[in-house]
């Protein structure tokens, strides 16, 4: 049986429809968003997307199948790509991002892969051959590529397109190879004559035997491997030429040139292991990826190095680029603590150092307003679906745009800072919303005086953040501090001042304060039941934590009373 159009191929056959959606804004198996293009390459474009069932940022491949031509092809391909992404989803290696999802598209020509989206940078991006990088930043990559390769081959599986623009590096260092198991979907190794006259593969990095169309083994991916390091090391890549077949020739059949001919600095040791990965005869080359990996530890820092600025002159890597070398020297670190908060566009801000927003014809501005009012629009649908994280993304792509226009503490810009800050709450990442709303609190205090509503829910919510994130008694003297504003202002039973007071109390409980939370909360219980009445949701709410607490505090004389 063929299978239907638009069906998602989710490794059980069951497939998913999508509904016709415009093309600004497409929309796949009525699920995964696609936001704005992130790479080209030969095997097809990457999308930056979203997954609206999930809230999450996702990475969509659209590739074009070439063997997909009809509905029993397409079945084929179907089970094809359930055998594959099942193996490959057995490779359990933080550098290796997952295939979530795949959808074939009702004309059968292109093949959406729904991936892990990765932050981080493709090798080629730091290839130069006039600005070599360090031994130690090459070989770290290297290494960290062979412990990739280690966890697939064991499973067993070959990548068969090892190459720098399927390598990242993330911005805490760790290395990412893309594309495993896809190569196999596509059967791109095999290097028979498409329609063109094209040959399927990756000219510069293809092993001798894949260019023959035999046999490919782990053995494959080591060749490939010698390729990468060579280039990192010399800047350019291990052959070149005008011409597709002089390339494919030259790995079957040209010595590649040592390393230490083209650099000098490179030691004698690498240059070796370098030209053992690039033996023209499999069989020839190191044993496996765990020898790879012992001859690249004597080159790789150890934990006793964990200085950074115990490294040699010049083995720092390209400016402000990822470190890859720092997870041998602090191997299983803990994650780096959230920072301050991180730069807002001050260019027309009213800060100290701003400058005056540039004057815009009166269109142009209510052009910027009118995209403004569509962002909002947007955020309060997404917030609606409870799709936090990806209203907190549509915000913040408004937020540098407006800022640079109309000042980064207009009211409009503000808004959306706000916006942002508190739909990445209750996605509860609470580690990126604290410092947004500290930020926040500091610039409604300037624009609207520090005890504004703004300002005090800002600091509110920053309080919230910290418990949330365990600093309880930061949490708590933040919320005090607000709470004393608030009572001046709107006294003791206001919206505001019993959510803070009923907070205070929960704070105080989980710190095991049981005596001080029931001091909190006994007449914040009395306060509502005259206000609101005993039936409110809140009143109920307290009701319950207090007779959680007198069973609690039975057995303590020292407790208030029952």
């Amino acid at each position: 049986m063929c299978p239907a159009p638009h069906r998602a191929l989710d490794g059980r056959g069951r497939g998913a429809g999508r509904d016709h959606v415009p093309d600004d804004r497409r929309r796949i198996a009525d699920r995964y968003e696609l936001l704005e293009p992130l790479s080209h390459g030969g095997m097809g474009d990457v999308w930056r997307g979203f997954d609206a069932v999930l809230d999450r940022p996702v990475a969509v491949k659209l590739v074009r199948p070439q063997a997909v031509t009809s509905p029993q092809l397409a079945e084929e391909f179907e089970k094809r790509f359930r055998r594959e992404a099942r193996v490959t989803a057995r490779i359990q290696h933080p550098g290796v991002p997952q295939v979530y999802d795949a959808v074939l598209d009702e004309s059968y020509d292109q093949l959406f892969l729904v991936m892990e989206l990765v932050d981080g940078v493709p090798l080629t991006a730091y290839v130069h051959p006039e600005h070599l990088l360090p031994v130690s930043w090459a070989v770290a990559v290297a290494a960290q590529v062979a412990t990739v390769l280690s966890h697939a081959h064991e499973v067993p599986v070959v990548h068969r397109d090892l190459k720098p623009s399927n390598i990242l590096v993330a911005r805490d260092g760790t290395v990412k190879v893309l594309d495993f198991g896809i190569a196999a979907i596509l059967r791109t190794d095999v290097t028979k004559l498409t329609a063109t006259g094209s040959p399927i593969g990756t000219y510069h990095y293809m092993a001798p035997e894949q260019v023959r169309g035999a046999r490919v083994t782990p053995s494959t991916d080591l060749y490939a491997l010698g390729c990468v390091l060579h280039e990192l090391l010399c800047g350019r890549p291990l052959f070149e030429g005008n011409g597709e077949y002089y390339l494919m020739m030259q790995h079957v059949s040209a010595a590649p040139t040592p390393l230490r001919k083209l650099r000098a600095d490179v030691p004698a040791e690498l240059e070796e292991l370098v030209l053992d990965l690039l033996r023209k005869a499999p069989e020839a080359r190191p044993v496996d990826v765990q020898a790879v990996y012992e001859r690249l530890r004597p080159f790789l820092p150890s934990p006793e190095d964990e200085a950074e600025d115990s490294r040699l002159p010049g083995e720092a890597g390209p400016a402000g680029a990822p470190d890859p070398t720092g997870v041998f020297r602090r191997p299983y670190a803990p994650r780096s603590r959230a920072g301050a908060a991180g730069p807002v566009p001050t260019a027309a801000g009213t800060g100290p150092d701003a400058v005056p927003a540039p004057v815009l014809p009166p269109a142009q501005r209510e052009e910027l307003r009118e995209q403004i009012r569509e962002v909002h629009d947007h955020y309060a649908a997404l917030m609606e679906e409870e799709r936090f994280s990806q209203a907190a993304e549509v915000v913040g792509e408004m937020i540098e745009t407006a800022a640079l226009v109309l000042g980064s503490e207009s009211k409009a810009v503000l808004a959306l800072r706000r916006r942002r800050a508190f739909s990445r709450q209750l996605a509860g990442d609470h580690r990126a919303a604290l410092p947004e709303f500290e930020a926040l609190a500091d610039a409604y205090a300037r624009v609207a005086g520090p005890h504004s509503e703004a300002t005090l829910d800002c600091r509110a919510q920053a309080a919230r953040c910290r418990g949330e994130l365990g600093r309880v008694t930061e949490a708590l003297a933040g919320l005090r501090g607000v709470l004393d504003s608030v009572r001046s202002i709107d006294g003791d039973v206001s919206e505001n001042a019993v959510e803070l007071r009923r907070d205070i109390g929960m704070l105080l409980l989980a710190q095991g304060r049981t005596a001080d939370a029931f001091g909190v909360l006994d007449p914040l219980h009395a306060d509502l039941c005259l206000v609101f009445g005993p039936a409110h949701e809140l009143t109920a709410e307290v009701a319950e934590t207090l007779a959680v607490i007198r069973l609690d505090l039975d057995g303590d004389a020292s407790g208030p009373p029952t």
